[in-house]
């Protein structure tokens, strides 16, 4: 498959549908804030408006590998780890790493989406997706953020919506 130059993450499908030259190529559910949309630091919600990708950690990392800080701790999930960790926010396998675009939205002062640690990552596969769960940030499964990762280079555009897929993109599903 060839690299995409556009997210789009939709709040209300619970879905990311990647395009690459205006046609859709992927399609994966996804989990975003149980708090719903918005862009305020502390607020636990998603962020909306044009973003990009700004860096990307990982690469190379094992399936389910833990991530802190936005390091590797060594350690890969697994059900007996989670145990010792109730309640934990997991961060697995990737990162990809978003920045606001739109000044006053999601970019600088209180709403700045990378000062707030947005990211697209991994998350356990116990964890139900197409269901806003998180914290914030976008949680895919594992397998499906390991073939999204190479797909995605830095700076590729990522639109956050309330709206469903755009109505051009539907047709191709």
């Amino acid at each position: 498959m060839r690299a995409l130059d556009y997210l789009h993450i939709s709040l209300a499908d619970q879905c990311l549908y990647g395009f690459a030259d205006g046609q859709l190529l992927l399609r994966l559910p996804v989990s975003t804030a149980l708090n719903g949309p918005g862009e305020l630091s502390g607020s636990g919600c998603t962020p909306r408006g044009r973003h990009c990708v700004r860096a990307k950690i990982g690469e190379g990392l094992p399936l389910r590998a833990v991530l802190r800080g936005r390091r590797w701790t060594g350690e890969v999930w697994s059900p007996t780890l989670a145990a010792q960790f109730p309640g934990r926010d997991w961060i697995l396998t990737r990162i990809i790493w978003l920045s606001g675009c739109e000044m006053g939205r999601n970019r600088l002062g209180q709403v700045d989406t990378f000062r707030r640690y947005i990211y697209l990552h991994g998350t356990p596969d116990t964890e139900p997706m197409g269901v806003p769960r998180s914290h914030g940030c976008v949680r895919l499964h594992n397998a499906d953020l390991l073939s999204l990762f190479p797909l995605v280079p830095v700076q590729c555009v990522v639109q956050i919506d309330e709206a469903s897929c755009p109505v051009w993109a539907a047709a191709s599903l």
